[in-house]
């Protein structure tokens, strides 16, 4: 498809002011970037968790967006003009967060955003947003217009930035979508996903990257979300396992129901037949 050519020019500006509040660059990973980009995705997983060497090359080279953030520091140059922050921790030309996409053709050509890491020390900053910008920038650059990915719906600021931040909607949900992982986030849980897909021109995404609040999502069916389900996960193993039981029964209902799970404004789920493009609420 083709995408007019004055959202492709937003979507990079948009990019580039992310990337520029973040105190970053972003851009596609050469050849002696990957070292640091496995870094980055082991120390958020754990050690073998990540693509090597030679299957990043293959991605990258075949044109799929593997990404990383370069630290640009309050006297480091900036590429994109905007007034740099400073990471904390990190020293100008560091990479600091990495990204990895690839095309898929299921339900219609996409992307699928696989894998998004940020160092430790500058988790919450916005690098990883302005990860996403930069992907869907390039895909719109190319005419995609609907990236996707998954994420385990019980981790509340996780559903706040995907649903919320940038505007994607829920569209499916897998139960044990990846087996038992036994990697340094999951542990030993269930691998529940809910499976988000992108619009990335649509009044939705467009609203939510202008900063516009969402809806007030009619609907009376709800799931009270934990601040912190992962310190739970860790402090009271049983609790959280009751937790992911209970949601993995309401999800299973609420959606063979045709009821499609968005938070409110406790960042909670509410059910809701609303259309996904419905207009805001008033500030």
């Amino acid at each position: 498809m083709s995408v007019e050519p004055k959202v492709v020019r937003q979507a990079v500006r948009q990019a580039e002011a992310a990337a520029g509040a973040a105190g970053v660059s972003v851009r596609q990973a050469t050849p002696g970037d990957l070292a640091a980009a496995i870094g980055l995705f082991e120390r958020t997983w754990g050690v073998g968790r990540s693509p090597d060497d030679s299957m990043l090359r293959a991605l990258d080279f075949a044109g799929n967006t593997v990404l990383v953030a370069i630290a640009v520091g309050a006297s480091g140059p900036n590429p994109i003009g905007a007034t740099a922050g400073d990471p904390i921790g990190a020293t100008a030309g560091d990479p600091i967060g990495a990204s990895l996409g690839f095309l898929g053709w299921t339900d219609g050509i996409h992307l699928h955003s696989h894998m998004t890491a940020v160092g430790p020390g500058q988790r919450g900053g916005g690098v990883g947003y302005a990860l996403k910008l930069y992907q869907r920038a390039l895909c719109l650059e190319h005419g995609i217009a609907d990236m996707r990915w998954t994420f385990d719906p019980l981790i509340r600021r996780n559903a706040h930035f995907n649903l919320v931040k940038l505007g994607a909607e829920v569209v499916r949900f897998w139960p044990d979508f990846y087996g038992r992982l036994d990697d340094d986030i999951t542990g030993s849980d269930r691998s529940d996903r809910f499976e988000v897909r992108w619009r990335l021109d649509s009044p939705r995404t467009l609203r939510a990257l202008a900063g516009e609040l969402p809806p007030a999502w009619s609907g009376t069916d709800t799931l009270r979300l934990d601040g912190d389900f992962e310190r739970l996960r860790a402090a009271d193993p049983a609790e959280a396992a009751r937790c992911r039981d209970e949601s993995r029964t309401q999800f299973r209902v609420a959606l063979s129901r045709g009821l499609r799970p968005e938070l409110t404004e406790n960042k909670d789920y509410v059910f809701t037949t609303d259309a996904a493009d419905s207009a805001p609420r008033p500030a």
